[in-house]
């Protein structure tokens, strides 16, 4: 990416994390990431448990889906917030009540979920604040540098659901081109919506999808990259004809091997899986980007890069 667009990244993310609520936050500038209509993963996951808790009734799929837009907004107006089905800092805080051992119900689930996603905490979702759901607890709360109490407050919660998810690799062959290691980790949407555009594909029968980079569990600056700093950038290669995009060279749009109708499948399957929430895809293929589906911009011939969007992200780049 050009010099001028990374002055602007870095200049938004400056001005980003001093906007962020970070005075009692372990990892700096965490938040609540917000949710909304079109979401999916873990931290829908744990919303829809949370409504369960406080007596509203969406499904536990990690799908943020109509009647999950509806309970939010239910919740909302019970409480008083102001009802636009978006879970953002208000309605997370006044949905993430304080947990601690004894406890039991769904609001251990929505804890024991994310456990187990972003700490691999291995639990059973039980529903039961057991001892080894307060040895998970107080594990995360060490590897996040907040108070070790074993009690899920909100700063446990505020930092926890801020955490990185590691998606599954079902489907996916890791690529490393930039020599970052296992730099995959994104925030619980960008794992669950890359997650279901993967299983989508796969019905193609094309070979699995290659992916580059995505971002450090904490996010932060990443070798080779201007962006990918906030969990939400994704990077993938494009599908060959023979299928051997996991095991041969990376190729462009102009190669003779190159499989358009499959990369196409491809960026349709990441957009229905994420609908409202995908802000870019640069991939220079001039077909794609005459239908709509792609955007150009200089050295994306050989890779895709994927942003996702949140209806309020402390970083303008992030906003849907």
């Amino acid at each position: 990416m050009n010099a001028l667009f990374r002055l602007a990244v870095a200049v938004v993310v400056l001005a980003g994390t001093v906007l962020l609520p970070g005075s009692a936050s372990a990892f700096p500038g965490a938040f609540f990431p917000t949710q909304s209509k079109g979401n999916r993963g873990v931290d829908v996951l744990a919303v829809q448990y949370l409504l369960r808790h406080h007596r509203q009734g969406p499904p536990t799929d990690g799908v943020f889906g109509a009647s999950t837009d509806t309970a939010v907004r239910g919740f909302q107006s019970a409480k008083g917030l102001g009802v636009d089905g978006i879970v953002g800092p208000n309605t997370w805080g006044a949905l993430a009540v304080t947990v601690r051992q004894g406890d039991q119900g769904d609001a251990v689930r929505a804890l024991q979920v994310q456990l187990n996603q972003k700490n691999g905490a291995g639990l059973s979702v039980s529903g039961s604040f057991d001892a080894a759901t307060r040895t998970a607890v107080t594990t995360f709360q060490r590897h996040g540098g907040i108070a070790a109490d074993g009690i899920a407050g909100p700063v446990t919660w505020r930092n926890l659901l801020w955490h990185y998810d590691y998606p599954s690799m079902s489907g996916i062959c890791d690529k490393d081109p930039d020599n970052n290691g296992r730099v995959n980790w994104g925030t619980g949407a960008t794992a669950g919506q890359l997650e279901e555009a993967v299983r989508r594909f796969a019905g193609a029968g094309k070979g699995a999808v290659p992916l580059g980079d995505l971002s450090k569990e904490h996010g932060g600056s990443l070798n080779g990259h201007s962006s990918h700093q906030v969990g939400m950038d994704v990077d993938l290669w494009p599908i060959r004809s023979d299928g051997q995009q996991c095991s041969a060279g990376r190729i462009t749009w102009r190669s003779s091997t190159y499989d358009r109708a499959a990369t196409r499948k491809l960026v349709r399957d990441i957009r229905a899986s994420a609908p409202g929430h995908v802000k870019l895809i640069f991939f220079n293929d001039p077909e794609l980007i005459r239908e709509g589906l792609t955007s150009e911009w200089a050295n994306h011939d050989n890779h895709l890069h994927v942003r996702y969007c949140e209806a309020v992200h402390p970083n303008s780049l992030y906003r849907c």
